[in-house]
């Protein structure tokens, strides 16, 4: 069971921070080519492109990323819950 649940944390960490290395890149605009780039890129497109098309931008900054961010934390905790339920 608590590899199990190690194992959650460690995904949705990894989610995250990939994430949050996606908002760096866009800040520094790295070569798109670079193959980190490309991986961050095909990690956070399926989570980031379906928020953006329904959470506008604020302003000039696009708020997607955060709320990626606490969703991804909601769901951790559910699945977490989940585990401890049926365990």
């Amino acid at each position: 069971m608590s590899w199990l649940v190690n194992f959650v944390n460690i995904f949705f960490w990894c989610l995250n921070m990939a994430i949050f290395l996606r908002v760096l890149f866009s800040w520094i605009n790295p070569n798109p080519d670079n193959p980190l780039v490309s991986i961050i890129h095909q990690i956070t497109d399926p989570i980031l492109e379906p928020l953006g098309r329904i959470i506008p931008p604020v302003g000039m900054i696009d708020i997607t990323p955060i709320i990626a961010m606490i969703l991804l934390d909601i769901v951790r905790r559910i699945v977490l819950a989940s585990l401890a339920y049926f365990v």
